[in-house]
């Protein structure tokens, strides 16, 4: 359990893996959303035997962080995934989820005491399992064809300045500047949405999804599945 963390309390669910893993093998630290109206309905799914899901950590909306499933056992919250050459990412990263009902539920900003347990949180995971701040993702990231949380509401930036992700640092002014304007080649705009990690497919409907879901983290201000050339700036800085 990690060390410092105000306010944690156990709920475990029996919704994972028998098998331990070494801390080794910990290289990735995926964000969720409940998706759920109520968060007494998702704790109770997130911990039944039936639902054939878990996560490591559960943020309730008043910031309480309760343990689901140990660190080193493989919690069942990824599903089908990939990050770059990895695939089925539940035997090496550890899932948290966070209360919110999400895009079909009526959408909510995260709160402060959320964020602030998301900042000790991430913080103390990182620094134990040495969590590259490239491998801190989103369920969006790791499958994009099938996911939206935690959302455009996240927030990465302040996570970045937290020093615990990746963000861009291309200006607010250079970003307005590029918005809206085409790029000539977008086939060399999805190579590079391919070489920093997302899904490779060559059908155009699942682009237009993964586009969205690195625009929902990068520029969530403006989700549209199609890549402009402020698109095409923020990912090249990221690579």
């Amino acid at each position: 359990m990690p060390k410092n963390v105000d306010k944690m309390s156990l709920n475990y669910s029996p919704n994972f893996s028998k098998k331990k893993r070494s801390s080794n093998n910990v290289k990735y630290l995926i964000f969720h959303y409940t998706g759920m109206k109520s968060e007494i309905a998702a704790l109770r799914r997130l911990t039944d035997v039936k639902s054939k899901v878990s996560c490591h950590y559960f943020i309730k909306a008043n910031g309480q962080i309760v343990r689901i499933v140990p660190d080193l056992y493989i919690a069942w919250h990824a599903g089908i995934s990939s990050w770059k050459k990895d695939n089925l990412l539940n035997s090496k990263s550890i899932g948290i989820e966070i209360s919110n009902p999400g895009h079909d539920n009526s959408y909510r900003n995260f709160n402060k005491k959320q964020i602030n347990s998301v900042i000790k949180l991430s913080k103390l995971l990182k620094k134990k399992y040495k969590i590259k701040k490239e491998n801190i993702l989103g369920h969006s990231d790791i499958a994009p064809l099938r996911k939206k949380d935690p959302g455009e509401k996240f927030p990465w930036k302040l996570l970045y300045k937290n020093k615990i992700c990746l963000w861009h640092k291309i200006s607010k002014k250079k970003c307005q500047r590029y918005r809206g304007i085409k790029i000539e080649n977008k086939n060399i705009f999805h190579n590079f949405l391919f070489k920093f990690g997302y899904k490779f497919t060559k059908n155009s409907s699942d682009k237009r999804k993964i586009i969205k879901s690195f625009q929902r983290r990068y520029r969530p201000e403006l989700i549209t599945g199609v890549a402009d050339k402020e698109c095409y700036v923020i990912l090249k800085s990221l690579i």
